[in-house]
């Protein structure tokens, strides 16, 4: 199986690290998330409901879309803050890139740990600059709103093309494809990674948040 990726790429202050994260994250789990599966016997079930809610951004004129799920917005907060502070003590000039993958699981026989497929990747390119370095703060606030902008319609042009996804599973293999763990919405089983780059380049952190129920061997 082929795994699509897609590139984003940002430029950012400091402080609009987080919001332009979780706009874009939040975008492509709003179309990657369905309600949750309410199974009547084998091979039939219901689909509840995805409740949806606005954001306005605090730090960017830009306001966007997401899955009304405390805890999915918990995750993903978590995540984005530890990549936040990770850009900030790399320095005012550093940059980074935080990555998004969907997978599904293969069942292998013990004792071997289960395969875990990539199918999709989206990963959004960071470079936190300073507000000097353009017009101005308030410049800065409304040209990353439009980028914002343009960067969401990018990701709703590619979630309506008819390319792969998993086939719906049997009620025995639905922790195969989604993470069933939320209370409220159903996403795909997915991982969020980041990277951190000083200013020379080189590579300075490195980590891995699990965002699903699962122990896996990676």
């Amino acid at each position: 199986m082929n795994c699509r990726a897609e590139v984003l790429e940002v430029s950012v202050e400091g402080r609009q690290v987080e919001e332009a994260m979780l706009a874009v994250l939040h975008t492509v789990l709003l179309h990657r998330s369905t309600g949750k599966f309410h199974y009547k016997k084998e091979g039939t079930y219901s689909i509840g409901t995805v409740g949806t809610q606005d954001v306005d951004c605090d730090f960017i004129d830009f306001a966007y879309v997401r899955v009304s799920s405390e805890e999915l917005d918990r995750a993903l907060r978590k995540a984005v803050g530890e990549f936040k502070d990770a850009l900030r003590n790399s320095g005012s000039d550093g940059m980074g890139q935080i990555s998004l993958e969907f997978y599904q699981k293969k069942k292998s026989r013990w004792p071997f740990s289960d395969e875990c497929i990539p199918w999709e990747l989206w990963t959004i390119k960071v470079n936190v600059v300073n507000p000097g370095e353009r017009a101005g703060a308030a410049d800065l606030r409304e040209k990353v709103g439009e980028k914002l902008c343009e960067k969401i319609i990018n990701i709703v042009e590619v979630m309506n093309r008819h390319e792969y996804l998993p086939k719906m599973p049997t009620q025995s293999e639905v922790d195969n494809v989604f993470d069933t763990s939320l209370k409220d919405v159903q996403p795909y089983l997915y991982k969020i990674s980041y990277q951190i780059t000083d200013s020379l380049g080189t590579s300075v952190t490195t980590t891995m948040r699990r965002l699903i129920k699962d122990t896996l061997a990676l």
